[in-house]
């Protein structure tokens, strides 16, 4: 056996740089793999034995292993994993997974293909814990989309899914509009505080009159908008507007004393025969105007039938009174 010193020092240099190396991938929350494709014998370092919560050197069986990913997640890596070996290109992908002990993760996936005489033999890469990374992106992404006082979504979302609404990628039967009624008398005359418990309790009424909902947000101070689903039904929608109208119209208690805040609706129906696309938004804003005309605290539902000319925002400037006709007036929803 060599014992030069020379040799020895390869040695120990080889030795000082995998500890190194394993040392950095620790602290990276991440390993090397590799997958034989003839027998999908699986080859892990230290951290990716780390990752999935298994004791490093435990026996590694491929099917075991990918029944630790969700659902969606197995089936997302095998499709890609499948197209690698079909055309020799690699791929990235974030997956989740669930170790033994029940603890939810997400790993990165990074993985090369290497081939011989045009054949795929075996796949190699590194996995990375992205956990903590996917959870600042959700926060990041949840401040971004998110009414921060309500926790609804906000009116650049709303905005998006309108966008959709309107070109027919999206199902929806009604457009909603509400404002609260009275809210400004109460934020000015007894504060924010005030005002700001007002529109939470609005925001959670709201949540549980309509839970599904394809989406409820703030538009705007004290401006709320709503897109039902496409399963309801012109009556279930009347229906549901009503239950909507009761559940803000009931007092809210807040420091000592009951607040009354009510709403005014406005929505237009979604579904309809053939023709040009209408302005949903601008019907659902003119019955919010007729609701407000006729006294708050009601309900309105556009009716295109019987509308004379085309509605814009501009007809909040027209008298209550030139434009009942175009409602369909689904009467004063109060409660005792």
């Amino acid at each position: 056996m060599d014992r030069s010193p020379d040799r020895l020092g390869a040695h120990a240099s080889l030795g000082l740089h995998k500890r190194l190396h394993e040392q950095a991938f620790r602290l990276a929350r991440m390993g090397a793999w590799e997958c034989d494709l003839a027998d999908e014998r699986l080859i892990w370092t230290d951290g990716v034995y780390d990752l999935f919560g298994l004791p490093v050197g435990a026996p590694l069986r491929r099917g075991a292993i990918v029944d630790l990913y969700a659902e969606e997640s197995r089936r997302e890596m095998e499709a890609m994993r499948a197209a690698a070996l079909r055309t020799g290109q690699g791929f990235v992908l974030d997956s989740e997974i669930r170790t033994p002990r029940g603890e939810g993760r997400w790993i990165r996936i990074a993985a090369e293909v290497a081939c011989e005489q045009g054949r795929a033999v075996r796949l190699f890469g590194y996995k990375q814990d992205v956990t903590a990374e996917r959870a600042a992106w959700a926060r990041l992404r949840q401040r971004a989309e998110h009414d921060s006082l309500t926790g609804l979504a906000n009116r650049g979302v709303f905005e998006a899914r309108y966008r959709d609404l309107t070109t027919g990628s999206l199902g929806v039967s009604a457009l909603v509009l509400l404002d609260l009624d009275h809210f400004k008398a109460i934020n000015d005359g007894l504060g924010h505080a005030a005002g700001d418990a007002c529109l939470r309790e609005a925001a959670r009424r709201l949540t549980r009159t309509f839970p599904d909902a394809v989406l409820i947000a703030r538009i705007g101070g004290d401006e709320f908008a709503v897109l039902l689903p496409a399963s309801l039904d012109p009556a279930q929608v009347a229906r549901r507007l009503a239950q909507a109208s009761r559940a803000l119209d009931r007092p809210l208690a807040w420091a000592g004393r009951g607040l009354r805040v009510s709403a005014s609706v406005g929505a237009t129906l979604v579904r309809r025969p053939g023709g040009p696309a209408p302005d949903l938004f601008a019907e659902a804003d003119a019955a919010l105007y007729a609701a407000k005309a006729a006294g708050r605290n009601t309900v309105r539902i556009f009716d295109p039938a019987t509308q004379t000319a085309r509605v814009t925002t501009r007809a909040r400037t027209v008298h209550a009174a030139d434009r009942a006709g175009t409602m369909a007036d689904q009467g004063k929803l109060r409660t005792g």
